[in-house]
C-alpha cells in the first residue's frame, strides 16, 4: 500500500464539547453563540433541522424559533473547547507521530505503514486489520479517552483525505468512515462532490471553474494540468494531482510560525470614557504578552485600534489605529503596555460610542536570542525574569493568580467585558467548576 493519510474531524466540536460534561444535552437541539450572545455559530444534528436556524444569523432574529422548538441556547465557552482540542489531538497522537493539527477540531495524520500498529483485542493475530477497521478503532479510542464522536477520512493524499471525511459525515451508512484510498468507488465519491466543495477551492476559484463547465471534483480531477496552471497558479495544479492520487501536501508537524498575536473583542455594552477603553486596552496586551511568551516569541512592532459600532445607523463612526515599529524587541508586559497605552492615547476622541478595541502584536521574533541592550539592560532583564516568574506560577496555580494591579482579570472586567449570558462552567480550567457528582 502507497501513502495513507487520514483527515479526522470532530462533529459538531462545540456541542460535543458541551454534551460531554452535560448528558442532558444529548439528542436535544442545541446551538452556540458568538462572543456577546450576538448571533450562532455552531449546531447540533437536531438544530441543523429545524428551517432558519442557520450559521451566522443574530439570535434576536431567531428567539421565537428557539422558544417554539425548545432548543438550548449556550453562550461559546473556548476555555472548554481549547483544552478538549488539545486532549483530541493527544488522543490522536497516539496512532502516529506524523500529526498535522489543521483547526482546533480537525487533524491530518499520515498513517502510512502504521496499519496493523497499536492493535486491541478486538483482533486476533490472524485478522488483517483494513483501514475500516483501523478507522473504528480510533474512533472508539478518540470517544473512550475525550468523549468525542469523530468521523474520518482516509486516502492516498491530504485533498482526498478532507473530501472522504465530508462524504463520511453526510452518508450515514458509512458510519463516520470512508476509505479511498483505492481507485474502485473514487470516481464515484468525486462525482458527487461539487467543485465548490474540493479543498483549496474558493469562491473565485469556483466560479472559474463554474463558468468553465467544470462542476463536480470528478471533472476537475480530469482537466489539463498546464490549464489548471495556467488559469489557477500552481496552487490549482496541486489540487488537480491530488484529486488524481498523486501527494503534494506532505504532512506539516510543525506549524508556521506565528507572524502576528491579536488579542480583541466586542464589548458587551457601549463605551464611551476613556478610562473603560485603557482598562479594556491593559487586558488584551496582557493577555497577548502571555501568548508571546508562551510561543517563545518577542515582539519587534505594536499596533492599538479601537472603532464604534459599524452596524449602528444613529451612532456617527469613527475608528482608528495608531502602530509603532520598536527600536528593540520584547517580551515584557510592562513594556509592551507603556507602548499600547501611548497608542490609545494619540488615537481616542471624546464624543464616541465605542464598540471594538484590539492589540496586535507583530514583526515576531525568537526572543531566546535577544541582545543585550545598551542602555537599562539591567532593568529589562529584571522585568524578563519577573515575567518568568509570574508565568511559571500562573501556569501551576490558574490564569491571574499573579497579575498586574492595573490589568483586570475576567471577573472585574467593567462595562466592556464581553457577555456570556449562556455560558456552561468551565469544567476542566477552574477547580470552583469541576463536575460534581451527588452521593
Amino acid at each position: 500500500m502507497g501513502s495513507v493519510y487520514a483527515l479526522i474531524d470532530a462533529n459538531n466540536f462545540y456541542v460535543s464539547c458541551e454534551r460531554v460534561f452535560d448528558p442532558r444535552l444529548h439528542h436535544k437541539p442545541t446551538i452556540i453563540l458568538s462572543n456577546n450572545d450576538g448571533c450562532i455559530i455552531a449546531r447540533s444534528e437536531e438544530a441543523k433541522q429545524i428551517p432558519g436556524l442557520k450559521m451566522g444569523v443574530p439570535l434576536f432574529q431567531v428567539e421565537h424559533i428557539i422558544d417554539a422548538c425548545g432548543v438550548e441556547i449556550l453562550s461559546s465557552n473556548y476555555a472548554v473547547y481549547g483544552d478538549m482540542s488539545q486532549r483530541l489531538m493527544w488522543s490522536l497522537g497516539a496512532f502516529t507521530p506524523a500529526l498535522e493539527v489543521y483547526s482546533i477540531d480537525e487533524a491530518f495524520l499520515d498513517l502510512t505503514g502504521c496499519l496493523n500498529n497499536h492493535r486491541d483485542d478486538h483482533y486476533s493475530r490472524d485478522d488483517e486489520e483494513t483501514l475500516d477497521d483501523l478507522g473504528r478503532r480510533i474512533k472508539r479510542t478518540v470517544r473512550q479517552w475525550t468523549g468525542l464522536p469523530v468521523s474520518i477520512g482516509f486516502a492516498p493524499t491530504k485533498t482526498l483525505a478532507k473530501l472522504a471525511n465530508h462524504l463520511a459525515k453526510r452518508r450515514p451508512e458509512l458510519r463516520g468512515v470512508l476509505d479511498l484510498t483505492q481507485a474502485d468507488g473514487r470516481e464515484e465519491a468525486l462525482a458527487q462532490t461539487g467543485v465548490e466543495k474540493v479543498w483549496g477551492i474558493g469562491r473565485a476559484y469556483a466560479k472559474l471553474l463554474q463558468d468553465a463547465g467544470i462542476t463536480t471534483a470528478l471533472e476537475l480531477s480530469r482537466v489539463d494540468r498546464r490549464w489548471a496552471r495556467q488559469r489557477m497558479t500552481v496552487v490549482g495544479a496541486r489540487i488537480v494531482e491530488e484529486l488524481r492520487g498523486v501527494s503534494c501536501l506532505p504532512i506539516e508537524c510543525c506549524p508556521p510560525p506565528k507572524r502576528s498575536i491579536t488579542c480583541s473583542r466586542s464589548f458587551g455594552m457601549i463605551v464611551e470614557s476613556v478610562d473603560e477603553l485603557r482598562e479594556a486596552v491593559r487586558f488584551y496586551t496582557a493577555r497577548a504578552a502571555v501568548k508571546l511568551r508562551r510561543g517563545g516569541l518577542a515582539a519587534g512592532g505594536v499596533t492599538v485600534f479601537i472603532q464604534t459600532n459599524r452596524f449602528s445607523r444613529e451612532d456617527e463612526q469613527y475608528a482608528n489605529a495608531w502602530t509603532t515599529e520598536l527600536a528593540l524587541p520584547t517580551d515584557s508586559t510592562p513594556e509592551l503596555l507603556g507602548w499600547t497605552l501611548e497608542g490609545l492615547k494619540r488615537i481616542f476622541k471624546t464624543g464616541f460610542r465605542y464598540k471594538k478595541a484590539g492589540v496586535m502584536l507583530h514583526g515576531l521574533v525568537p526572543a531566546s536570542p535577544l541582545t543585550i541592550r545598551a542602555w537599562d539592560d539591567k532593568a529589562f532583564q529584571r522585568s524578563r525574569r519577573l515575567m518568568e516568574t509570574i508565568d511559571k506560577i500562573n501556569g501551576k496555580f490558574g490564569r491571574d493568580t499573579l497579575r498586574f494591579g492595573a490589568v483586570s482579570n475576567d471577573e472585574s472586567c467593567g462595562r466592556w467585558r464581553t457577555r456570556f449570558a449562556h455560558r456552561s462552567p468551565r469544567y476542566t480550567t477552574r477547580w470552583s467548576d469541576l463536575v460534581q457528582i451527588a452521593n
